[in-house]
């Protein structure tokens, strides 16, 4: 089966998020598929940008399209898009004479690339799949306050309803979205849920090394015998981390250190807030390479994720970093409310709500408090939780599943 994923924010270890087309992609490909990913050579969720043109990295080929580079949600980025889309809109007759796919996903975030992917599937004669990352336009109208009225609103709208219409297959990461898809248009016999998950390869040994001044304040916080609460990721809006500071600051006399790792447009506001209000025991440090996460997460003894508290998560949460935690075993504190809860489901640490500072320093202290061997059994019932639903290997196959069924 050959398989076109088209991707504007595709990434893979060697340039940062996003990670799922390469791990989806791999799979396909060590099954005995073939795949070509489509991105834009510019994206903001990246680490380092691709050289525009084809490249391939571990067996994944790729297509990057040379695109603007842009700031912030503004005009920039709606130039970056329509840039993508135009240009692979123009390369469909090649797409489809030279690679002859089998498949088309239209896997962006924002919804106007199944536009694309449609003209693609018809000239090839292929099946259309959507892949449904989140669901815009109502993420930014209830993330952003965007009006739905506004004229980019209302192109995602009707680019939605058209792929709710037109595909053959759809296929979320969201658990929770039936409902939402079926007013919208779709049938759901044509809705499967692949939710994210994690690579095994990248957990088969420890990690590698972390930069020494990181690895050295980990090793003096536990040779002070402090318990350490430890966050990974993005810094922004969605990420509450401004709570977890709130919460740390109730918890300055409490044996406790905090370690931020990760960068974002909210960083240095962060980091202004732990000098001016003399956080001592709270730590922020650069973003790492994705190889060295294994290494952080297993000096972590409590791992920390937390959302805002609003309407858009009742369609459920697939976050990457949570299958990171319960991979490198350990208990979750996770501050929440959704349409499901993996740490719930899996009986891997405590829940409590959104936006509550006092209650993720209360869950904090309660998972300090544990023994240390109760602790360990979270971890490992996180750990088994996600090999058993949530490894690529496994969600690759009920991809391809999906498209065949």
């Amino acid at each position: 089966m050959k398989l076109l994923l088209i991707n504007h924010y595709a990434g893979s270890p060697k340039h940062g998020m996003e990670f799922r087309p390469f791990y989806l992609a791999r799979e396909w490909v060590r099954a005995g598929h073939q795949a070509l990913i489509l991105g834009a050579s510019f994206s903001h969720v990246r680490t380092t940008q691709p050289e525009p043109g084809f490249a391939q990295f571990q067996g994944v080929n790729y297509h990057f399209y040379d695109t603007p580079t842009y700031q912030g949600n503004g005009v920039g980025r709606v130039k970056n898009i329509w840039s993508f889309c135009r240009q692979v809109w123009k390369d469909a007759d090649i797409l489809s004479r030279e690679f002859e796919p089998d498949v088309v996903i239209a896997s962006s975030t924002y919804p106007m690339d199944i536009w694309v992917a449609r003209r693609i599937a018809k000239l090839s004669k292929a099946k259309l799949v959507y892949e449904v990352h989140d669901l815009w336009p109502l993420s930014p109208i209830e993330l952003s306050g965007m009006s739905p009225r506004h004229p980019f609103a209302m192109i995602c709208q009707k680019a939605e309803n058209d792929a709710y219409r037109h595909a053959d297959v759809v296929v979320s990461m969201l658990p929770k979205v039936h409902q939402h898809m079926a007013d919208h248009g779709l049938d759901l016999k044509r809705l499967h849920i692949v939710p994210n998950g994690i690579t095994l390869d990248e957990w088969q040994a420890q990690g590698e090394p972390l930069d020494p001044a990181l690895q050295a304040h980990l090793a003096t916080q536990r040779a002070a015998g402090r318990t350490i609460v430890g966050y990974a990721g993005s810094m922004g809006e969605p990420n509450a981390l401004d709570v977890l500071l709130d919460a740390a600051k109730r918890l300055k006399n409490e044996p406790l250190a905090f370690v931020l790792v990760g960068g974002g447009h909210l960083r240095e506001r962060l980091e202004a807030r732990v000098r001016d209000e003399g956080l001592v025991h709270v730590a922020m440090f650069p973003a790492i390479p994705k190889a060295q996460i294994p290494t952080l997460l297993h000096g972590f003894d409590i791992a920390y994720i937390g959302w805002q508290r609003t309407p858009i998560y009742r369609f459920g949460i697939a976050p990457n970093k949570l299958m990171d935690y319960l991979m490198a075993q350990r208990p979750v504190l996770h501050s929440v409310e959704a349409g499901n809860d993996p740490v719930a489901e899996a009986g891997a640490g405590l829940t409590v709500p959104p936006q509550d500072p006092q209650a993720v320093a209360d869950g904090l202290l309660a998972l300090a408090a544990l023994d240390p061997a109760e602790r360990a059994a979270m971890g490992r019932r996180g750990r088994e939780f996600v090999m058993q639903h949530h490894t690529y290997p496994v969600l690759a196959q009920r991809f391809i599943d999906a498209v065949a069924g």
